[in-house]
């Protein structure tokens, strides 16, 4: 029996299973999210944190798949390992070249990647930020960025700037991107390209590395160049907030976190599973609640 919004849930054998795979996994907070938003709507479905070794990625994929769970998130460190084991990819994960949710249909693993979708859905409700305003200058090179990348140029991204300490991981990028996204230009810079000029012409800064995490600041940095109608978007999200963030408001600026893009890319995920719209806001109001 599981608990969602107080009211006691009876698991039958017609239950449907969705979950989560990631080591570690105890601290996510997508159980608390999905298990909240099935119970309002008073879907049949339970989601469940499944803590998976690497070395047992496979077994586990296997193990999954023969259970006939209806499908699962995928969170690090197996957002890109998963990717031989499943029967094929959707167009959001194979730009990524990573998969965080993953569907079972008829027979078939499906894989997606709802973050950079995500953060596009986060952008517009939590900076009222629409994609072909202008400039978007990116923080990083990673697989976060590529997702972000690919899900702006879709939705419509006219220029994105990549910096990135490695020069050739962001080349790498870049080449990628531009293939697939002709529509958006995408240029890369080095961290000593953070120049006021840069900053002056973008709309919009988006820091998709782990840098924060801890209390790191980026070197070369001046959030005062920036225009005072630029918005900031920081993936990371700490109880008290990161680096960035309090400089972006100690500039004026108007910035978010990424609990808002958590909260989107769950939803999609929800869509993907149940092939219907999850209750408005609840996944939003259950983590407000924490």
């Amino acid at each position: 029996m599981v608990w969602g919004s107080n009211v006691m849930k009876i698991i039958t054998g017609k239950t449907a299973v969705v979950g989560i795979i990631g080591h570690p996994v105890q601290h996510s907070f997508s159980p608390i999210m999905q298990n909240a938003a099935f119970s309002v709507a008073s879907a049949d479905y339970i989601y469940v944190p499944f803590n998976v070794m690497p070395e047992c990625l496979e077994q586990a994929v296997k193990g999954l798949k023969a259970l006939g769970v209806s499908g699962f998130n995928v969170t690090i460190p197996h957002k890109t390992a998963i990717i031989p084991f499943l029967d094929r990819l959707d167009e959001s994960a194979e730009a990524a070249g990573a998969v965080n949710t993953v569907l079972l249909s008829e027979g078939c693993m499906i894989g997606f990647n709802t973050d950079g979708d995500g953060l596009v859905d986060s952008l517009f409700n939590d900076l009222d930020f629409s994609p072909g305003e202008a400039q978007i200058l990116i923080l990083g090179a990673g697989g976060a960025s590529r997702g972000a990348i690919a899900a702006l140029s879709r939705a419509g991204a006219k220029k994105i700037v990549v910096c990135n300490r490695s020069i050739n991981n962001a080349e790498v990028v870049m080449s990628d991107m531009s293939k697939r996204y002709p529509q958006t230009i995408i240029d890369i810079v080095s961290q000593d390209g953070l120049t006021s000029q840069l900053l002056e012409n973008t709309a919009l800064l988006i820091n998709t590395t782990s840098v924060g995490m801890k209390g790191e600041v980026f070197d070369g940095l001046n959030l005062d160049y920036l225009p005072r109608n630029a918005k900031v978007y920081d993936m990371v999200y700490t109880n008290s907030g990161t680096p960035l963030l309090r400089s972006a408001s100690l500039s004026g600026l108007r910035a978010a976190n990424g609990i808002g893009m958590l909260i989107a890319q769950g939803e999609r995920a929800y869509r993907i599973w149940t092939g219907t719209n999850p209750p408005k806001d609840v996944m939003r109001h259950s983590l407000n609640s924490l």
